[in-house]
């Protein structure tokens, strides 16, 4: 005879239960961010259930000054992380229990994982920006970089691209002072290789141009600099992804220069952030296939 026991006895779930991780985004405006489907996505693939939620400060009347409240609010709700974007990225660190060596390099935060309870910043922008550069222009000459842009992307590149081996960065800005502030943080850990410049003379010899500013974004339409200044044997790499062919991008090739799109640096930064929260590596091919579907279906 059986034993009541056995027949009574709840089933074993351990084994069969997809593993859940939360984890959220908070920014501005953050409304058409494709992270909670990439995520989420790319999750289901490793048997994962992951809940991506989007924390908006515009939505919510916020402010920056809310991130101490959002924070403990993520840990005591078990999150694994929050990715964090404009305007947070250099407000969170005096809330964090520690810093990685990257984002405490560029002074900013892209990627907050919760260990042990404790607050640990990351930044995958650079290491997410050489992923795509590296894929897309693996035999690119870096003998003379041009940074267009030296905001918080632009600063993240910066260390990126002189880590790859890049002998020369001139970095130019609208604020000239961020630039010339720029290139003495980036000499002052890997040796005088950068300093601030205007456009025309920096173009002039370069080898190649990184763009990181807005400009050409779907709300920023135009050209970040004279066409002019391009020249076919000279390489591209672009931040922007909405829309993925910028007037950069269209003008590059359409010169015959090889160009790296903006996806390379949207793709590759979520791959590091996915590591970060999981533990687990992702696929970055089939990461980068669906990112770009989800582009094209805009």
């Amino acid at each position: 005879m059986d034993s009541p026991l056995l027949l009574d006895s709840p089933p074993t779930m351990s084994s069969t239960s997809p593993r859940k991780v939360l984890i959220g985004l908070i920014g501005a405006g953050i409304q058409q961010s494709l992270s909670p489907a990439l995520h989420e996505e790319e999750a289901r693939h490793h048997g994962m259930r992951l809940h991506y939620q989007l924390i908006d400060l515009d939505r919510s009347a916020s402010s920056p000054e809310q991130l101490p409240t959002l924070l403990s609010a993520a840990r005591i709700m078990g999150y694994a992380g929050c990715n964090v974007t404009y305007p947070c990225k250099q407000a969170v660190i005096p809330h964090l229990d520690d810093l990685s060596e990257e984002a405490r390099a560029m002074g900013a935060v892209n990627t907050v994982v919760v260990q042990g309870g404790r607050l640990v910043g990351h930044n995958t922008d650079g290491s997410g920006w050489a992923w795509g550069f590296q894929r897309a222009l693996p035999q690119a000459d870096l003998s003379h970089v041009v940074l267009l842009g030296a905001g918080g992307a632009g600063a993240a590149i910066a260390h990126a691209v002189l880590r790859l081996g890049a002998q020369r960065l001139s970095i130019v800005d609208a604020q000239p002072e961020r630039a010339a502030q720029l290139a003495a943080d980036v000499n002052a850990l890997y040796g005088a290789r950068a300093q601030s410049s205007d456009i025309a003379s920096a173009m002039a010899q370069a080898t190649g141009l990184i763009h990181a500013t807005p400009t050409g974004m779907d709300k920023l339409p135009g050209l970040p600099l004279d066409v002019g200044l391009l020249r076919p044997a000279l390489w591209v790499s672009e931040v922007v992804y909405f829309p993925l062919e910028t007037a950069l991008v269209r003008a590059a090739r359409a010169l015959g220069c090889p160009v790296s799109d903006g996806g390379g640096m949207a793709v590759g930064q979520a791959v590091g952030a996915f590591e970060l929260f999981t533990g687990v590596v992702p696929d970055a091919a089939r990461m980068d296939a669906h990112f770009r579907r989800l582009v094209a279906a805009r």
